[in-house]
């Protein structure tokens, strides 16, 4: 995945990057549904805008 600074959507291991967390807490996030997905092909994305006000960082 292009990784990118400015991507609106990124994979769960770009998205635990971006926030500092271990891609566990991503994956926990998902299953218990405060960090939300969507399906691009075989893919499950994060769009990055939820994913920082899910950590409470201004997008």
């Amino acid at each position: 995945m292009n990784s990118s600074p400015n991507s609106l959507a990124l994979t769960m291991k770009d998205a635990a990057k971006l926030v500092g967390v271990d891609y566990r807490t991503i994956k926990l996030g998902i299953e218990n549904g405060t960090i939300p997905t969507i399906q691009l092909g075989p893919r499950r994305m994060i769009p990055r805008v939820p994913l920082l006000r899910a950590f409470g960082v201004d997008a």
